[in-house]
């Protein structure tokens, strides 16, 4: 006996859209299973005797569909080992049906032949419904499992299986993401049929719909709105791609990767003044400022030929799932710790088996010096060339101010001198630092805002004065500055 499941279509709506063979195999067949028997060509069909056992109590034993659709599938293929099976499906069996996926992975394995019968797909009367051509581009889409990364804003959207108001409400908050509350959508029900149904409504209503079943679509317009394409990212890459481009921008055409470095630094340390002030407005402005600096590289990149955003993107996400093993793979990390440590065995073996030259290879010379100090020590401390409390410490940094001081000799090989002591100094506090897990780097920036604050507020005192800078003593121009640090600043 050949193991055998053949699924046919039941259509998008009316028995008149059933194609006659179907019509045919359904009525003579002798065991018939249907996914759902909410369908318009049902009754219809029962009038004329139609026979069939249908999965919808399944649908009521689980809160996932995947679930539902892997019992199903399970089912069916435990029958055909015994008898013919004939499945029928709303629409096409091809289009937005997930039981039938399974089948086609499944029935294999357990050697059962799926065969793929007729039927008219929903997308058929849709299109002719709305009066859209797909030519245009269009994206179909499963609304159980809808993501706003998917979603391609400026092409026509149809969103299949939204089945009841639950997934309406998921749907319409995924499309929030991207598009406006008041965006203007279409519920579109038993397309092509007699029961057709079209109602254009505003999104935030789109959970509010009593109309919805098993027979309902979602259709979202392309967007040609500018404000609204914003914050797609194709849009961004066409601003920077036209910026570079014949007719953009001189400054931007002129940018070269090293002409962007001080750029890209500063932008940086802005977004560290942002994140340090707690200004939520102002850091999603200043990461923009490095993104952008990132899209101006990869820009450059693409216009000499040699690598191109997708690139970026292709290499950093390989990176990521590469050296995540612990998410991505078998590995495991039970703390943070262990995360940096996989990390960076993973990173030398991606380098080469060969042992670096020196422990400290990997500490790159373009770092701000005392970060670059925090990370030399931090790489020597690794391997346990490192004191192991505070107290030395803190005795090395008085032992380097005492050497500072006795080379302040005022003479010039003695100011060549203390200038090396000076650097072991603040090496030393850096050292210090490390012990307390404060960054030297984010020490500093905070002290010299702070610096900031209080001086403009000198500057301030002084010009309410009505004397300068120059008319006032040391001793007035410090009583300001208590002035500020009891304020505060």
């Amino acid at each position: 006996m050949i193991k055998k499941i053949e699924i046919v279509g039941l259509g998008a709506g009316d028995l008149e859209q059933l194609p006659v063979g179907v019509y045919k195999k359904l009525l003579k067949a002798p065991q018939l299973f249907l996914r759902t028997k909410e369908h318009p060509v049902i009754p219809e069909l029962e009038k004329e005797g139609l026979s069939y056992t249908s999965f919808d109590s399944v649908y009521e034993k689980y809160d996932q569909f995947e679930a539902v659709y892997e019992e199903i599938a399970k089912t069916l293929l435990k029958l055909a080992q015994t008898e013919a099976v004939i499945y029928a499906v709303p629409g096409h069996p091809l289009v937005a049906e997930q039981t039938v996926q399974l089948l086609l992975e499944y029935g294999p394995k357990d050697g059962v032949e799926i065969i793929i019968g007729g039927g008219q797909s929903f997308l058929d009367a849709l299109f002719a419904s709305l009066k859209i051509d797909p030519v245009e581009g269009f994206q179909l889409l499963d609304g159980t499992a809808l993501t706003a990364s998917q979603l391609q804003i400026d092409q026509h959207i149809i969103i299949s299986q939204v089945y009841d108001q639950f997934v309406s409400s998921n749907v319409k908050l995924t499309l929030m993401e991207k598009l406006p509350d008041d965006y203007q959508v279409y519920i579109v029900t038993a397309a092509g049929s007699k029961q057709e149904h079209i109602e254009k409504l505003p999104l935030y209503e789109l959970d509010r719909n009593v109309s919805i079943n098993n027979l309902t679509s979602v259709y979202v317009p392309p967007v040609t709105e500018e404000e609204i394409l914003l914050k797609d990212f194709s849009k961004l890459r066409a601003i920077i791609a036209e910026l570079r481009g014949p007719n953009g921008c001189p400054w931007d055409k002129e940018q070269t990767h090293e002409s962007l470095k001080k750029y890209l630094i500063e932008e940086t340390y802005e977004v560290i003044e942002a994140i340090d002030k707690g200004d939520i407005d102002h850091l999603v402005e200043e990461l923009g400022d490095v993104l952008l600096q990132v899209m101006l590289h990869a820009q450059i990149g693409a216009d000499d030929g040699y690598f191109s955003i997708d690139d970026i993107i292709e290499g950093l996400s390989a990176k990521m799932i590469r050296r995540h093993p612990h998410v991505f793979g078998t590995g495991k990390a039970a703390n943070a710790e262990e995360v940096v440590q996989n990390w960076q065995e993973i990173k030398r073996q991606e380098k080469g088996e060969l042992a670096p030259v020196s422990l400290l290879e990997g500490v790159s010379k373009s770092l701000p010096n005392l970060m670059r100090a925090y990370d030399l020590q931090k790489v020597a401390a690794k391997v346990g060339f490192d004191w192991q409390e505070i107290t030395p410490a803190l005795e090395k940094v008085k032992e380097e101010l005492e050497e500072f001081i006795l080379e302040l000799d005022g003479t010039e090989e003695g100011m060549r001198r203390a200038k090396g002591e000076f650097g072991d100094l603040l090496f030393a506090f850096v050292n210090v630092s490390r012990f307390l897990k404060i960054h030297p780097e984010e020490a500093l920036f905070e002290t010299n805002e702070k610096f900031t604050r209080r001086f403009r507020y000198v500057e301030k005192m002084v010009g309410l004065s009505g004397r300068s800078f120059e008319e006032h003593t040391l001793k007035q121009l410090d009583q300001y500055w208590d002035e500020a640090k009891l304020k505060g600043l």
